[in-house]
């Protein structure tokens, strides 16, 4: 089963193609110029022997006629000539009367008797009629012996002469140029098989060195990096992997810095949780304190629930098979009724709150929207002043033409550093980690609407923000999505 498998891996293989191709292209010309070089030689050689025998024998024809060799087959002279065509050229000769009866037959076969055949009939027409049989290896003319009355300017079939002539000298010299041919032709299908191993080889030899390369670096990404330039391809591909693996090493580091914040976010309400109810239960705290710690341990269990709750659905966000329910939304009045759901909250931290704009329709997941409102807001509250204001503006610009439907959330608060501003969409990212712990966040709320944006194509984030001043961040859906 091994030797199976290895033997259809080659099959499949790019090189055994290219050796095949290659042979193709090498073997094919070769047997087609050894075919044509013999079809060549072949034609040449009959045309040759059929011009030359053709013309003398339309010079004996002319004596035939010129001497009434019809009426007086006994001349010396004609039959001498005939015998002497018929011996050079291993043939036989043919003369053959207007009554079809053959006058004179070099083989001394069919003297006296009957011919009828349709190049006899031809000729007898004023045709000229050449044949070659490759196959029986002869060449047949007829040649019809016309009378010329200068007189009357006429012409006059009186016999037909049929010269047949074997051609085995020339089938001969072909099977000879035949059999050099086919071992010129052997050399050249084995230097052809041969060369195109070699170059097989050295085409495929490119991708060798960058599986090598491949199985080298591992899965540690280190500092190596593929580096295959023989042809453009393997350049590109090199390109390609290498920007491959920069970014799975981005995803990786990303992946583990993820499960260390999330380690160390679920440390710390756990640990707290552990304590208080271990004090409870060894009845080291009672009345008052007791009823603090518990209020300690429900807080804590709170911040817990928030976080797990947030991990999970940036991970459902970070999932590719997420569907996203797309339809015509009203932005203001989800805006409203989302800022409707935190003024508990705003009240809390003694935050004033307010929605302004008008009625703006744009394609988006309803649920996703209420969610990145919200967390928008609720950021702007938790990091805001008391006695701040956090301002939600819905509204329409233009930009280049473009139709861009807005939505901003703009807050008074503590403002964040111009070097943190590019970071802050980070998962578990905090500018102030003494305050995020001390408002109750858990850090990944504005990740998860970086992730929310992303998943609408046609929007995307600004920011712009101040220390001690406040921030404004804006999420801009451009006016060209279709449901």
């Amino acid at each position: 089963m091994t030797k199976l498998k290895k033997f259809t891996a080659f099959m499949n293989s790019l090189r055994f193609r290219l050796v095949l191709l290659l042979i193709l292209i090498g073997v094919i010309p070769c047997v087609l110029l050894r075919i044509g070089m013999l079809n060549s030689y072949e034609n040449r050689a009959v045309s040759l022997r059929t011009s030359e025998i053709l013309s003398q024998a339309k010079i004996l024809a002319n004596q035939i006629v010129s001497n009434d060799y019809l009426e007086n087959s006994g001349s010396p002279t004609i039959n001498a000539q005939l015998e002497q065509l018929s011996t050079i050229y291993d043939g036989r000769v043919m003369i053959i009367s207007d009554t079809f009866q053959v006058v004179k037959d070099t083989y001394k076969l069919d003297e006296k008797k009957t011919i009828i055949s349709e190049e006899v009939i031809k000729s007898f027409y004023g045709e000229e009629i050449t044949k070659y049989d490759s196959k029986y290896r002869y060449i047949e003319m007829t040649i019809p012996l016309v009378r010329t009355d200068q007189e009357n300017e006429s012409r006059q079939v009186i016999g037909v002469m049929m010269v047949s002539v074997s051609t085995d000298s020339i089938s001969l010299n072909l099977d000879y140029l035949a059999t050099n041919t086919r071992i010129i032709e052997l050399i050249c299908i084995f230097t052809v098989i041969f060369a195109s191993v070699i170059i097989a080889g050295q085409m495929v030899r490119p991708f060798h060195k960058m599986s090598k390369s491949i199985d080298e670096i591992q899965t540690g990404y280190g500092e190596d990096a593929l580096s295959v330039n023989d042809y453009t391809e393997t350049k590109l591909i090199s390109e390609k992997f290498n920007k491959m693996l920069g970014r799975m090493k981005v995803l990786d580091d990303s992946r583990q810095e993820f499960v260390s914040n999330v380690s160390h976010e679920l440390k710390t309400p756990l640990t707290s949780i552990s304590g208080y109810s271990e004090l409870i239960e060894s009845g080291m705290a009672a009345g008052d304190d007791a009823k603090r710690f518990a209020g300690e341990i429900h807080k804590s269990s709170q911040r817990l629930l928030s976080l797990i709750n947030d991990i999970i659905r940036i991970s459902e966000l970070d999932a590719i098979s997420t569907e996203e329910i797309f339809e015509t939304v009203n932005l203001y009045e989800t805006a409203r009724s989302t800022v409707q759901m935190l003024e508990i909250s705003a009240q809390k931290h003694s935050i004033i709150i307010d929605v302004t704009g008008s009625d703006v329709n744009i394609t988006a997941d309803k649920q996703m929207l209420e969610e990145l409102i919200y967390n928008l807001c609720d950021n702007a509250i938790r990091y805001n002043n008391p006695g701040g204001k956090v301002k939600v503006s819905v509204y329409t610009r233009q930009n280049n033409g473009v139709t861009e439907n807005v939505i901003e959330v703009a807050d008074n608060g503590i403002g964040i550093p111009k070097e943190h501003q590019d970071r802050i969409f980070e998962r578990f990212y905090r500018v102030d980690k003494s305050r995020s712990k001390s408002t109750g966040g858990t850090g990944l709320g504005l990740a998860i609407v970086k992730h929310i944006v992303a998943k609408h194509h046609n929007a995307h984030i600004e920011l712009e923000s101040e220390l001690g001043k406040g921030t404004t961040i804006r999420v801009v859906f451009a006016d060209n999505m279709t449901v």
